[in-house]
């Protein structure tokens, strides 16, 4: 198979980069070239925010059985690319978000709930979901339906993480301590390890699947509990989980999901919306999740291999709680 990747230099780009040259699997990766390719894989040069960005790729005569494309600001970036692209790839694959479904989702939601409105394939940066909607909508645009597919992924975790979120609980529990644990401990979670989610976009393209897809674990694969157990144990640190009351961390104004990031309280429309989705089609299509205990254990052995300090994307806020708020809350909790 021959594979274009619009950006394979950085997380959910990259996994898929590495898992098409494991396959052997002949790679070719546009990006900006603010950091390397891949050992093996081909690069073409080029910014897409820039007039001309695409100059490199419009001049090479290659062709490709798939495009693989992760953007998330602009959806004329899209637009563009999978114009240019239509007569020299078999298919096009763009990696979207849960996001794109209308708010409130309820539980269980499917591909079919309603979508946010007043997205479009021409417009400038919006926001996350519109821009997300205005990427799908710029792929199907160009491609059809038919050799489209709409990877609608959830929350990505994993080896190359540059949005602060699995890195933060890993080195918090390096700092050790008492550390605040939000309950309640059996909280289900759905995720999905970047690497998974690479080894079914790979499968999904020799399959030639097209249309939306839930990409994420299934429901309840892990819990709170399992997952920052895990992060105890790989660290080795003397980190001491205390389980804390939901309506203590709110109550605390602590913000779910960015302050203490992965959690959402219990109940919650965004409980629904971020952990509860029906993946049933990507199962049935070959999604295979690993071991929370091991996405934690290789995010943790690549995390070291850095130092300790993982890289941050500019649009995404920091994650994470403050030592002292922390503090406090635990001596009242």
């Amino acid at each position: 198979m021959r594979l274009l990747l619009l950006g394979g230099t950085e997380f959910a780009g990259r996994a898929v980069a590495e898992a098409a040259l494991e396959r052997g699997w002949e790679v070719t990766i546009f990006h900006r070239g603010r950091h390397e390719s891949p050992p093996g894989a081909r690069t073409l040069l080029g910014d897409r925010t820039a007039l001309d960005g695409l100059a490199a790729l419009d001049e090479d005569p290659g062709e490709w059985d798939v495009v693989v494309d992760t953007w998330s600001s602009a959806p004329r970036a899209v637009r563009d690319a999978a114009r240019l692209l239509r007569g020299r790839a078999g298919r096009y694959v763009y990696v979207s978000s849960c996001s794109v479904y209308a708010w409130p989702r309820p539980a269980g939601y499917t591909e079919d709930a309603p979508l946010v409105r007043d997205a479009s394939a021409d417009a400038d940066l919006t926001d996350y979901a519109r821009d997300k909607r205005g990427g799908e909508l710029a792929a199907v645009d160009a491609f059809g339906a038919d050799r489209s597919l709409l990877v609608r992924s959830g929350l990505l975790i994993g080896p190359y993480e540059n949005v602060g979120r699995l890195p933060w609980w890993l080195n918090r529990m390096a700092r050790g301590g008492p550390v605040l644990a939000p309950g309640p401990r059996e909280l289900p979670l759905q995720y999905v390890d970047v690497r998974d989610l690479a080894e079914w976009i790979l499968g999904a393209a020799e399959r030639e699947l097209s249309g939306p897809c839930n990409l994420m674990s299934p429901q309840g694969h892990t819990t709170m509990g399992e997952l920052l157990e895990a992060c105890v144990e790989v660290t080795g640190g003397p980190a001491e989980l205390r389980w804390t009351a939901p309506e203590v961390i709110l109550e605390a104004g602590i913000e779910p999901w960015t302050q203490l990031p992965v959690w959402v309280p219990p109940g919650s429309d965004l409980h629904d919306a971020l952990h509860s989705a029906d993946v049933s089609r990507a199962v049935a299509t070959g999604l295979r999740c690993r071991p929370v205990a091991e996405t934690v254990a290789d995010t943790w052995r690549w995390l070291t291999g850095l130092g300790g300090t993982a890289p941050q994307r500019a649009d995404r806020t920091v994650k994470g709680l403050d030592p002292q708020v922390e503090a406090k809350v635990l001596q009242t909790a």
